[in-house]
């Protein structure tokens, strides 16, 4: 079957080699599509399917089964016993996990792949399905959402438990890119000349100019150094484990220096934290201390000696007397009459002063731990933090990627009852609970000094209404700051960038259906990453059939193969020449485009 050929639907229960994939929400759409898209044959199971979705389905010639796929009878109808492999991705988690159980019971040799965004439930399902079975959307997508908030160039991947990196740098000159930057693999170029389209896996004597934006991959050592233009972006932790890089850059103090910063930072915290009336009473109080001290300095006299205070004496004369103490190393008899009146008006008004100061301490001391237990923090003084709007599964996983990061973070909720909220309390985040549509709410959580902003609610419609929210409040930084918007439509996706101008829109679904399409079609995804608007793919493929035998100038132009695992003898071949052949058992690493990764495998299949 050819792209955008429809398959005949014929009798499913006699098919083989196909995918069923049970569960059409969300993800299930596009893994259908793209399925579908590459030439496999796929069968739906869905007990309650979208309207709209069956339509777009039907559009495709794709047959779809109405019942539950948690029943022998229904996974019979769609061809178990013939399929190459299951894709379950329900929207319920149970329901998933009992088609998961069904389907390894009748087909134990069948591929499959599930969606679980349960951790727990997910590595014990794991033990069952086998591993790698199992994928999270919300992690799968949080990457990339990432990277647009923190604009990163660089991508580290790990090869066969070699350390690679792909990175953007600016071509320092004219010239071709094996005299610019020699060995290493040219992913993909981006001319600086307006409208300019993107180069997708050039060869290495194709020529740029000085400012084109050029992805290269290759050692990390060597693609930091070469041609003298490092990467735009210093690299971050492998894309999974959520860690920060290791060396290089300030390294924070630890132990008993921690603790003793964090002390000596404590009252200016308490000061910042604090709002206008404590401060101002805190500064008259500091103001009637140094009054009082200046009188007593040139007023006070002992009565015998006639001696006076020094400066040390007035300033703790003063403060006991206005904390009302009294040692009774000094004391006011046998002064003058004013001396003694100002003294008591001291007295009073200090203990008043204090008792205001002790009273907003107090305040600002319990709401603060009533706003962090109800999640209702405000957020009104932060700089160059990152708002995440939406607590949902993929708000959780992006807050925590840029905590581990070092991004300060505040979420933006309208549900105080989300079932995310104690994982946000764990990790520290700062909650506010408001309607993001409206101008005060941004305000609170800081938007106009915000470093980026992701919108991450699972409606589309509400997404919209609040990135042009977030637009009008950024004002004058709005070209300057990204707001990543979640949006599952893609017509609708494209219709928002061609209007709005709004250059970071990504689509959780878009970002994680290449994973369960690389699965079930047996590539291994390693990693994604994004090109300006074009998605790449980093995969493993296990050379077999139509590929053993073939050259790598026999596979797609805009696909390269970045390192091969030799079944031979195991040695990593990086970088491999155009002329390499591929042996029957070794392991091709192939970057490219999600497409041209799927020619490579109906190539494979063939």
């Amino acid at each position: 079957m050819t792209d955008g050929a429809a398959a005949p639907l014929g009798d499913p229960a006699t098919w083989t080699g196909h995918v069923i994939v049970c569960g059409l929400h969300g993800v299930g759409l596009r893994t259908v599509e793209q399925l579908w898209s590459a030439g496999s044959r796929v069968v739906v199971v869905d007990d309650d399917p979208d309207p709209r979705l069956v339509r777009t389905v039907g559009s495709l010639g794709v047959p779809l089964l109405s019942g539950s796929a948690r029943t022998t009878e229904t996974l019979q109808q769609a061809g178990l016993a013939g399929a190459a492999a299951v894709v379950c991705v329900h929207d319920r988690e149970l329901f998933t996990l009992e088609v998961a159980l069904v389907v390894r019971e009748l087909r134990p040799d069948v591929r499959l792949v599930v969606q679980m965004a349960n951790a727990a439930v997910g590595r014990a399902v794991a033990e069952v399905t086998g591993a790698g079975s199992v994928l999270d959307v919300a992690e799968l997508a949080a990457p990339s959402v990432v990277e647009a908030c923190l604009r990163q160039r660089s991508h580290p991947l790990e090869l066969a438990g070699a350390s690679f990196l792909v990175a953007e740098t600016v071509a320092p000159a004219d010239g071709t890119l094996r005299e610019l930057f020699g060995d290493l693999a040219p992913v993909a170029v981006q001319p600086a000349a307006p409208g300019a389209a993107l180069v997708v896996c050039p060869g290495r004597d194709h020529p740029v100019h000085a400012g084109d934006r050029v992805t290269l991959f290759g050692e990390p050592d060597a693609v930091t150094v070469v041609g003298g233009a490092p990467p735009i972006v210093t690299p971050v932790g492998p894309q999974g484990d959520g860690r920060a890089p290791s060396g290089g850059g300030a390294r924070e103090p630890s132990g008993l220096l921690r603790d003793l910063k964090t002390v000596a930072r404590l009252p200016l915290t308490v000061v910042r934290e604090a709002g206008r009336a404590f401060r101002i009473v805190v500064v008259l109080v500091m103001l009637l201390v140094a009054t009082s001290a200046v009188v007593l300095r040139l007023g006070w006299q002992d009565t015998v000696t006639h001696a006076r205070l020094s400066v040390v004496d007035a300033v703790y004369f003063a403060t006991e007397t206005l904390a009302t103490v009294g040692y009774g190393d000094f004391n006011y008899r046998g002064q003058p009459v004013w001396l003694r009146v100002y003294a008591i008006v001291a007295i009073i008004v200090g203990a008043l002063l204090l008792a205001t100061t002790f009273a907003l301490l107090t305040d600002l001391l319990v709401s603060r731990r009533l706003e962090r237990s109800l999640g209702m923090r405000r957020a009104t003084d932060m700089r160059d933090h990152v708002v995440v709007v939406g607590l949902g599964s993929l708000g959780v996983r992006v807050c925590e990627r840029l905590i581990a990061l070092g991004q300060t973070v505040v979420v933006v909720e309208r549900d105080e009852h989300n079932r995310y909220l104690a994982a946000a309390r764990q990790l520290g985040v700062q909650v506010v609970f408001a309607d993001a549509t409206q101008r005060s709410a941004l305000e609170t959580v800081a938007v106009p000094s915000a470093a980026a902003v992701a919108v991450l609610t699972s409606d589309d419609l509400v997404n919209i209404e609040v990135g042009l929210a977030v637009r009008d409040v950024l004002g004058e930084r709005w070209t300057g700051v990204p707001v990543v918007l979640r949006l599952f439509d893609r017509s609708l996706a494209d219709t928002v960038r061609r209007s709005f101008g709004f250059g970071w829109v990504r689509s959780t679904s878009a970002l994680a259906a290449p994973w369960f399409v690389g699965a079930a079609l047996g590539l291994g995804v390693l990693g994604t990453f994004s090109v300006g608007r074009a998605t790449f793919l980093v995969g493993r493929l296990r050379v077999a059939g139509g590929l053993a035998g073939l050259a790598m100038r026999d596979l797609s132009a805009r696909t390269r193969v970045v390192a091969i695992l030799r079944a031979a003898d195991g040695r990593l071949e990086h970088p491999p020449r155009r002329g390499t052949v591929f042996a029957e058992g070794d392991e091709a690493f192939l970057v490219g485009p999600y497409g041209e990764l799927l020619e490579v495998l109906r190539t494979a299949a063939a």
